[in-house]
């Protein structure tokens, strides 16, 4: 490659990367902004002043507020679906798979708080077909978690098992809504511990 050519190329990876990033900074922005005031009480400038970019320059990385709204929603569904098959994937059996798909949720409980308001209060604001997307990666999701409870509890049919599952998510989801901003960082360890001996024991429970 040419000295040239290898400059070019440094700056076509430079200018990715900073784009990456930016849509990354809308992306935390409209979770924060989403979560505080919701959908509909936020603008296309509001977004790319907490971001710091004028309001015009969010058109460069999502052509509307519904699509920052999708890519929010549709990128965190997507990412439990693949940190959840990937926890079974590296698991030796599914006690430890069960309990691996526990801590991983916990995680992304206690890191995302603002993004669980946002999908339970703005997921029908995303147009029908977008909004069912999600609902099938979740649901997807949801089959990692039954497909290791079944070999856990063989007596037990589907139905209840996706009930166990949901019931899971419920305790593990909620716990987000009572945390105050401030305290969240300073209060993680006791809470994750305590969450994932709670969720174990409700997905055990006779």
């Amino acid at each position: 490659m040419s000295v040239n050519a290898a400059a070019d190329a440094g700056r076509v990876t430079g200018r990715s990367q900073a784009k990456a990033s930016r849509r990354a900074a809308l992306l935390a922005a409209a979770a924060q902004l989403f979560a505080e005031r919701g959908f509909n009480g936020v603008s296309i400038e509001d977004l790319g002043a907490a971001a710091g970019v004028s309001g015009p320059a969010v058109y460069r990385h999502f052509s509307s507020k519904h699509a920052v709204l999708s890519a929010l929603l549709t990128g965190v569904s997507q990412d439990l679906l693949d940190g959840g098959r990937a926890v079974v994937d590296s698991s030796p059996d599914p006690e430890d798979a069960l309990r691996g798909l526990i801590e991983f949720h916990v995680d992304f409980a206690l890191s995302n708080p603002d993004v669980i308001r946002v999908h339970d209060r703005d997921l029908d604001s995303l147009p029908p077909e977008e909004s069912a997307h999600v609902r099938d990666l979740q649901r997807q999701y949801v089959e990692v978690w039954v497909a290791v409870l079944s070999q856990m509890l063989p007596a037990q049919d589907t139905p209840r098992l996706r009930m166990r599952a949901h019931a899971a998510f419920g305790l593990i989801n909620s716990t987000p809504h009572s945390l105050h901003r401030g305290k969240r960082q300073r209060d993680k360890g006791w809470r994750r511990n305590l969450l994932e001996q709670m969720a174990w024991a409700a997905l055990k429970a006779e």
